[in-house]
């Protein structure tokens, strides 16, 4: 377990040194409504009920982030409180999953992760809303999936069959490439791995742990690209990392059920917005260089 627990821990202070330092160097203070968005987020993320939709209808809801940006932004902003969501649950839960299965799932997310950082870049205004869009659509699905009890209900094996295993290393990349374009790979992965029947809890570990490697790598990426607003993603870290140790050592748990009806909501009508938006516009569909003039927030 130290074997990752160590690597994390750097990552997560490599990566705070990075982000501060582009802040210094961009005179970027932290917007104070993202701070706010950051706590409740990372707050409601590390109970279960995930940070990347209800981050992704707040930006479009109030037009903080332009739609190109979204999910960059959103991915270096959330990726300090998922650093830390990995520590905490590998200490906790990590000891319990097979090392095989964790480590082959993690790596696999941290490769992908590097790979859609530069593809995400190349990606063009209507391609991105067009994910962002569907990923909105299926959190809401998911959401209510969930509210309905209708989602696997897991086992208690703590490790898979290697036909098994080699499915969720190979789905845990393409979730990782997929984490760059705003799509979270909390819920997949949870799904996948419980209908394999894993005990739902020891997703978490693998999760969070891999979500933090891939997000690390890639938002170092973004940073250099320097196609993010800096103000959000600092707000959402500072207030991200508190929130998250408050949710995972003093609340630890609470009734979700109406909570996840009303961000269902709320995400469904941002990922009809969005939706209109890529199916609406044609002039737009360009790459962000020429989308913006290159500035950079």
């Amino acid at each position: 377990m130290l074997a990752l627990l160590i690597p994390l821990a750097l990552a997560f202070l490599f990566f705070a040194v990075v982000l501060v330092r582009a802040c210094i160097q961009k005179r970027v203070t932290p917007r104070g409504e993202a701070v706010l968005l950051g706590v409740v987020t990372n707050f409601f993320d590390t109970l279960g009920i995930g940070s990347f939709a209800p981050t992704m209808a707040w930006f479009k809801f109030r037009r903080l982030v332009s739609d190109r940006l979204i999910p960059c932004t959103m991915l270096v902003g959330h990726t300090p409180p998922v650093l830390l969501q990995g520590l905490i649950f590998l200490v906790i839960l990590g000891v319990m999953v097979d090392p095989a299965l964790l480590f082959g799932c993690v790596i696999a997310l941290l490769m992908g992760g590097l790979l859609g950082a530069p593809l995400a870049k190349k990606a063009r205004v209507k391609s991105v809303q067009l994910f962002v869009a569907g990923a909105l659509l299926a959190a809401a699905a998911l959401y209510a999936v969930n509210n309905l009890h209708l989602m696997p209900e897991g086992g208690t094996a703590s490790g898979l069959p290697t036909d098994l295993m080699v499915v969720a290393i190979i789905a845990n990349f393409f979730f990782g490439i997929l984490l760059n374009f705003g799509v979270g790979n909390y819920a997949p992965t949870l799904v996948l791995l419980s209908l394999m029947g894993m005990d739902p809890r020891l997703c978490f570990p693998i999760m969070a742990a891999g979500a933090g490697f891939a997000g690390a790598a890639a938002s170092i990426r973004h940073i250099r690209y320097g196609e993010i607003d800096l103000r959000i993603v600092a707000g959402i870290a500072l207030g991200g990392i508190p929130a998250v140790l408050v949710a995972a050592f003093i609340v630890k748990t609470m009734p979700m059920e109406v909570l996840r009806w009303l961000v269902m909501a709320v995400v469904l009508y941002a990922a009809i917005v969005m939706l209109k938006a890529a199916l609406g516009r044609s002039g737009d569909d360009r790459v962000l260089a020429e989308a913006t003039g290159g500035a950079v927030h």
